[in-house]
């Protein structure tokens, strides 16, 4: 890793352009500038921290609003002077503005989308179904650039793999503040479902256990 990012040619600014894209559908999220120092700090915590041109410091993404990058893949083009990172996007969206990607408008200044994405609105059904079905799709029609798909290419054991790490991720979020924890647990949620519909069991099915366990003590006599 030292000698690759030792090799990418950053500019007389000590800055390289970054190309953030969604890991799940492949959608443009954003274009920002990473230095050296942001360019670590992105390997070595998973959330992707750019270079503030006018503010002359390092930032994390969503520092502020919650809507953290969750990093997936970081590719450089055969230049080496451009960065491709791919994320999972947490919260409304990418861009300041309200919108998912910062490319929200045409070449004749068109808006060509929703002001926010919100999959209860998109799909017309609990948060929960819907993204269980939208991993069942991920499953049932394989995409090239979806995240999830690629998960279940990797099989149950890599799938399984990654609920436990995004469990561990969780514990030690503990330890941070209150959102750092909501968002591990959100992960570690999501890649259950994975695993659930990589093994064919529904949310149904959990529903139905806790639904049998609701009420009794947990006292064994």
């Amino acid at each position: 890793m030292e000698d690759i990012i030792k090799n990418l040619r950053f500019d007389e600014r000590g800055l390289i352009p970054a190309i953030i894209q969604s890991s799940e559908d492949g959608e443009v999220l954003m274009m920002a500038y990473m230095n050296e120092e942001s360019l670590r700090r992105t390997i070595e915590t998973g959330n992707t921290h750019f270079w503030s041109r006018s503010r002359k410091r390092l930032w994390m993404k969503g520092e502020t609003s919650g809507h953290i990058q969750k990093v997936d893949e970081i590719l450089y083009d055969c230049d080496e002077d451009a960065l491709l990172i791919k994320v999972r996007q947490l919260g409304k969206g990418a861009c300041h503005t309200g919108h998912r990607s910062c490319f929200y408008r045409n070449i004749k200044g068109e808006e060509t989308a929703k002001e926010t994405f919100n999959a209860e609105e998109v799909y017309k059904k609990p948060i929960l179904d819907a993204v269980y079905d939208v991993i069942l799709d991920r499953k049932k029609n394989p995409r090239e650039a979806s995240y999830v798909s690629g998960l279940f290419r990797k099989g149950d054991k890599e799938i399984a793999k990654k609920v436990g790490e995004e469990a561990v991720e969780a514990v030690v979020a503990m330890n941070q503040d209150r959102n750092a924890l909501i968002y591990e647990l959100t992960d570690l949620w999501f890649h259950s479902m994975v695993l659930m519909v990589e093994k064919d069991i529904r949310l149904t099915d959990i529903y139905n256990e806790l639904k049998a366990r609701f009420g009794k003590s947990g006292l064994r006599e």
